[in-house]
């Protein structure tokens, strides 16, 4: 594949600081950003990263053969860095934008052919995209997914390496999509991703909104709360409509400088052009479900095989989105009745008398949101397994202990992916967090063992959380990935019982 210098710059504020309109016909063969990736016939896109610049690499590709580049205004350039004769240097603002309008033209900007769905906020990013996901295909469109756990679409599965792809690899997921024949694209959208321009030149006909918290405050994310919210609210700058929980204390901060139109649900606000009423927790044995009644823009009743509140909103949401083409109600119910997502309160039947499920929670929020909804089932024991990752914030450890022992009756503490520190350590920490509280617990610091205790000393209308891991299908000890995936681990234990 080739493509003229000139298409791929279309929409790009740029100026040519070296080169001729001439050199404008030049035939790209291949984008990169990685430098060890340029060679003759390629454009290199020079990117500021966390931890190195594309720009001190700029002698590198050019001895490589690289004549076309990107560079960013003002960037600091190689000392005595000598432009080859023929050499092409596009000037941009900012190369993240750059690159991410150059990807779009180069793979034909798959987004406006097909509706693509965005999905942004604190929680709820990942079940909602796939309850959109069963919905629509069960109403006979071919949808495709990109968030935290998988891209999907047709047949394909990959693993993901991140929430919103970086906008090369997007944009070409993309492509695959529609020429894979999908009918339109949901995707899970970070904040990480709109503040570093992964999703610029996708226009979505409808950006989502589910909450917000602070969460990813750091030197590596965002600087502040307020920076976290003004890149969240990016994608309402960028959808046609927007869609907003209207429960949510900074709604209003989440509508500033939107350019969509605005549609809200919510269970707390009786505004809200979509409610939930009539919740309804279910608890039978081994079993954990929830059902409402949906008012407003569409009336129907829902019944879910996932407990709690948060899995209502996340039901309303997906309806909210789902309402815009078209969907029978009929195809709601049953999409939503049979809708799961790997390692999101996950139920796995263990036993006829208690319940068990697996879940992400792998910080003090996410513990502290779970354990509150589940404590509303009034289970005899709440029982939470968990570990805390290694070379991670020290202070989770301290907060998640803090809120097992507040909120769960039993905590087992063990391992989680300890990386390069000692488990004992981690157990440690996670200790003193909960030492803080009256909460009782154990510690087992084999993760497959502390799995095959809880199952055996599992009580008759307990209910059993194996927090932190997930979908995650690995255990990660001194820089080597080991196989555990906690669904085979109990298929494991219950055959050897």
């Amino acid at each position: 594949m080739r493509m003229r210098l000139q298409t791929l710059l279309e929409r790009i504020d740029y100026t040519l600081v070296r080169g001729g309109a001439a050199d404008l016909d030049r035939e790209i063969a291949a984008l990169a950003n990685d430098s060890r990736k340029a060679a003759e016939g390629s454009l290199f896109m020079a990117i500021r990263g966390a931890v190195a610049d594309g720009h001190n690499f700029l002698p590198q590709v050019i001895a490589q053969g690289c004549r076309t580049v990107l560079i960013e205004k003002d960037a600091p350039l190689p000392d005595g860095l000598e432009w080859p004769a023929d050499m092409v240097v596009i000037e941009t603002p900012d190369t993240r934008l750059g690159m991410a309008l150059m990807s779009a033209a180069w793979f034909g900007y798959p987004a406006e052919s097909m509706p693509v769905i965005g999905i942004t906020g604190t929680k709820g990013k990942t079940t909602t995209t796939y309850m959109v996901k069963s919905i629509l295909e069960n109403a006979g469109y071919k949808v495709g997914l990109i968030g935290t756990i998988e891209i999907l679409y047709g047949d394909v599965q990959i693993h993901a390496e991140h929430t919103t792809p970086e906008s090369f690899q997007l944009q070409a997921y993309l492509k695959d999509m529609k020429d894979a024949g999908c009918d339109m694209v949901v995707m899970e959208v970070s904040s990480q991703a709109l503040m570093m321009h992964r999703t610029a030149g996708i226009p979505f006909e409808i950006g989502v909104f589910t909450n917000i918290e602070p969460d990813h405050i750091g030197p590596a994310e965002h600087t502040s709360f307020e920076h976290y919210l003004a890149c969240k609210r990016l994608l309402f700058g960028q959808c046609r409509h927007g869609v907003f929980n209207a429960d949510d204390e900074h709604l209003e901060d989440m509508l500033l400088g939107h350019t969509c139109t605005v549609e809200t649900f919510g269970i707390e606000n009786g505004k809200a052009m979509l409610r939930a009423s009539n919740i309804r927790h279910i608890h039978e044995p081994g079993y954990l479900g929830v059902s409402f009644d949906v008012t407003g823009n569409l009336n129907l009743p829902v019944e879910l095989d996932i407990p709690g509140k948060f899995s209502v909103y996340n039901a309303l949401t997906a309806i909210a989105i789902c309402r815009h083409f078209n969907i029978s109600e009929n195809d709601i119910q049953k999409a939503l009745k049979g809708a799961h997502v790997k390692g999101r309160i996950e139920m796995v039947k263990v036993s006829d008398s208690f319940s068990l499920m697996i879940d992400y929670a792998h910080n003090a929020m996410a513990l502290e949101s779970l354990l509150t909804t589940l404590k509303d089932y009034h289970p005899k024991r709440l029982v939470c397994l968990f570990g805390c990752g290694g070379n991670r914030a020290r202070a989770r450890r301290f907060e998640m202990g803090e809120v097992s022992g507040n909120l769960a009756d039993l905590t087992v503490i063990t391992s989680d992916n300890p990386r390069f520190e000692e488990p004992q350590a981690i157990i440690d920490d996670i200790k003193t967090g909960i030492a803080k509280t009256e909460g009782e617990y154990v510690e087992i610091i084999d993760r497959r063992e502390a799995i095959a205790w809880v199952i055996a000393n599992g009580q008759p209308g307990d209910i059993i959380v194996l927090a932190g891991k997930g979908h995650e299908d690995y255990q990660e000890i001194k820089g080597q990935k080991y196989p555990m995936d906690e669904r085979v681990i109990v298929e494991e234990i219950l055959k050897n019982r």
